[in-house]
């Protein structure tokens, strides 16, 4: 086995490790609801657009900047999609011995689109003081762990999924950004 290979394998460990030691979290009652909630709450972004149109209307002055950044957010969210559509990771399962909490929209699993999205709407919403700054990302970095604790992503999806929405909000910060009037 060649040192690549033996790194794979010991990555897959691990993901497999952290997900099950998170996916036990799920056994408490009250953990298992809230995960549930933000899982459904996330499903197709539909929490961060919400939030980021509910920011427009909330912020007038900033209105085109929250508009922007939901849709950098959507944006994120479809690059996922589109990422999941070709790596094809199936969804970790029963054959792992972790039982899922929640059922999904789709069989796949790699990047987690709720962390993308989650993580886009952070850095989109964050720029938009004090508001989005100090809501957004706690609730998001929730998002992304409640995504193992439910059983429905590994570590390692979660991780991609979260860096794919922060670049792609990174890389539009400036174009959200053109709208605020300090």
């Amino acid at each position: 086995m060649g040192i690549l290979t033996r790194r794979v394998s010991h990555v897959d460990d691990m993901d497999r490790r952290l997900l099950s030691a998170l996916r036990d979290c799920g056994t408490d009652r009250r953990v298992a609801m809230a995960a549930r909630a933000l899982s459904w709450s996330g499903e197709h972004g539909a929490l961060w657009l919400g939030a980021g149109l509910l920011g427009a209307v909330v912020d007038r002055e900033r209105r085109g900047a929250w508009l922007r950044g939901t849709a950098l957010t959507a944006a994120a969210h479809l690059a996922s999609m589109g990422v999941k559509r070709v790596v094809r990771r199936p969804r970790p399962g029963v054959e792992i011995g972790v039982e899922p909490l929640v059922r999904t929209a789709g069989r796949h699993s790699f990047p987690s689109s709720h962390a993308a999205s989650a993580a886009a709407a952070a850095v989109a919403y964050g720029a938009l003081r004090p508001l989005g700054a100090r809501l957004v990302p706690p609730l998001a970095a929730a998002m992304c762990v409640s995504r193992m604790v439910v059983g429905v992503h590994y570590p390692s999806d979660v991780a991609a999924g979260a860096a794919l929405g922060a670049v792609a909000a990174r890389l539009g910060a400036h174009w959200v950004a053109g709208g605020i009037r300090r």
